[in-house]
């Protein structure tokens, strides 16, 4: 019996304690991923924080297996990137005035969609992706080796849940205490917001970017910011309010635009070229070989030789890592809940299914190149392909690109998360399970973090200059409604397509013009604490990878100790006003 083998797998590698610690961790950083998205305007990676984090609990409780910590982090890790879906679209809603239009059945529904979709595009598309591509996915890589290398030694989670405490304790000090200003040192230059956010998550994202990409992310700051209102206003060019549509419009055309360049350098280039390929090959009496967005498309198994499962079992077969009965299923419910509980039309549901295989093969291939996951853009592409053709509602285009945003958000994930498992040599199908085990979670954690943020603090507290920045909504509320500038726009859609092709992220450029500039200067300020952290590691003679291990650990905390904190404040605040 081919279950007998599975069986073992399970046992050895899915264990009780590993899916009660993945399924807390889950609770805990979807949550808290729901409020970084919509606080900081972006959502880190988690699989490295998610990799150390299952590394220690589980030690802890006298497990030491790396491939039952490397499920236990997927369970973790998957449901943060339904909430990164769900941030980056479904609040442009409300920054629209449109809060009465949609329901918590409805955002429910855009995760649970976009969950299924994404389950059934990871498993079609892992072994292309994953085993048979040469794609590095970056981060992957990054905690199976953070995983071999943190085997010894409890200093890595005292580090980790130490800076967490911390970050903690400052935002409480900040945000229910008074103790803490929000923002320092602002001046008075018409039009921007000028200061310095004292937020350890924000410096912590500065810390961990990058130096090349904070560099552009001030670029286009200063740019923005400083160049086009400050100095076009100063100069009489234009007043502040055109000053400031100029510069959203140029930072989401920078940002679209980035989005673009990743599927012509990433996806339609390497195609071209596999099928030019193929067609000299065969010309040349070869076999030729199969593109990779084809081979996802048209998937049968026979092509390597695998049989696909089997017609009576439904076992899965070596190119999916899922039964295909199940993974049929789980397409008609998520077409189910697109057109009863979303009211989408027939010939939409199709397109949302059809797409989201195309969108989630380009995710996988730009995480696997880049380490980037531009969701909210694969999440556009199919909003402005939908509303070219059907009359769908704003409120219904919103939901479409929520759907798109998940699916992409969570295969973009996961495929990194495989990568992490064949390095250390984990059960696919064994992740697999995992991975939906986490995202199922997220969809109701993630859809009730929202509902307590809104609850909390209403949906006024959305928006470019409010509480939650939420920067990737704001793009997509304004592509619904129209681009305050449509030159500037096109401008830096062809500039953000440009830049990527010319191997400049055109994403943190975009994101500079667009994110307030305290927010900019303030995750500058984290960069200028790597460089000095840097530097006095080495005059001290440290070891350079030690060193750098244990500041990334640190960061990890504090990001998540401060996003965690915030998200529990929240739902504090809406106990306090039902019980009062």
């Amino acid at each position: 019996m081919q279950d007998q083998p599975m069986r073992r797998v399970l046992r050895g590698q899915l264990s009780v304690a590993g899916i009660l610690i993945g399924c807390v961790g889950c609770v805990i950083i979807t949550a808290s991923s729901v409020y970084t998205a919509l606080k900081m305007g972006s959502l880190p990676w988690p699989t490295i924080f998610t990799s150390i984090t299952a590394l220690v609990l589980l030690r802890a409780v006298g497990r030491t297996s790396l491939n039952e910590t490397n499920i236990t982090q997927v369970i973790m890790s998957a449901g943060s990137m339904v909430a990164g879906g769900l941030a980056f679209t479904i609040p442009g809603v409300w920054i629209l005035g449109l809060a009465d239009e949609v329901s918590v059945g409805e955002m429910l529904g855009v995760a649970l969609a976009g969950t299924l979709l994404g389950l059934v595009c990871t498993a079609v598309i892992r072994r292309r992706f994953v085993e048979e591509s040469d794609l590095e996915y970056p981060i992957g890589t990054a905690a199976a080796e953070t995983l071999l290398a943190s085997r010894d030694g409890g200093a890595t989670g005292k580090r980790l849940f130490g800076s967490m405490a911390v970050a903690g304790i400052w935002c409480v000090a900040r945000d229910v205490l008074g103790f803490i200003p929000s923002l320092v040192g602002q001046l008075g230059v018409p039009g921007v917001a000028m200061g310095l956010q004292l937020s350890p998550m924000r410096w912590a994202v500065g810390f961990l970017a990058g130096r090349r990409s904070i560099i552009w992310w001030a670029i286009g700051a200063a740019v923005g910011w400083l160049g086009i209102v400050a100095g076009g206003t100063a100069l009489g060019l234009v007043d502040v309010p055109t000053a400031q549509g100029i510069v959203s419009s140029l930072g989401m055309g920078l940002m679209m635009g980035s989005g673009a360049g990743v599927v012509v350098k990433d996806v339609v280039l390497p195609l071209a070229r596999r099928h030019v390929f193929a067609h000299a090959h065969d010309g040349a009496g070869g076999t030729g070989e199969a593109s990779p967005l084809r081979a996802v498309l048209s998937s049968r198994g026979g092509a390597t030789g695998a049989s696909g499962s089997c017609g009576t079992c439904g076992e899965a077969s070596p190119v999916l890592t899922a039964p295909r009965g199940l993974l049929a299923l789980m397409i008609a419910a998520a077409a189910l809940v697109l057109g009863i509980v979303l009211r989408l039309g027939p010939a939409v549901c199709v397109v949302i299914v059809a797409l989201s295989f195309v969108t989630a093969a380009m995710s996988a291939q730009s995480v696997g190149q880049s380490g980037i996951d531009p969701m909210e853009i694969f999440g556009l592409i199919v909003l402005l392909f939908v509303a070219a053709f059907s009359a769908s509602t704003q409120v219904q285009l919103f939901f479409v690109a929520g759907v798109i945003a998940v699916a992409c958000g969570l295969a973009g994930d996961v495929m990194s998360d495989f990568k992490t498992g064949q390095i250390i040599g984990t059960d696919p199908r064994v992740l697999w399970v995992g991975q939906a085990i986490g995202a199922l979670l997220g969809t109701v954690v993630a859809v009730a973090a929202m509902v307590a943020l809104v609850a909390a603090y209403g949906t006024d507290a959305f928006g470019t200059d409010a509480l939650f920045v939420a920067a990737q909504a704001n793009v997509v509320a304004t592509m619904v409604a129209g681009v305050p500038s449509a030159p500037a726009f096109a401008a830096g859609l062809a500039a953000g397509c440009a830049l990527y092709l010319a191997g400049i992220p055109a994403m943190m450029v975009g994101l500079g013009v667009y994110l307030p500039f305290y927010m900019s200067f303030s995750t500058v300020v984290g960069a200028v604490m790597r460089w000095v952290y840097d530097r006095v590691a080495a005059a001290r003679g440290a070891d350079a990878d030690a060193a750098e291990e244990a500041g990334v650990v640190v960061a990890s905390g504090v990001l998540g100790g401060e996003s965690i904190v915030g998200v529990i404040i929240a739902f504090a605040s809406v106990a306090t006003g039902l019980l009062g």
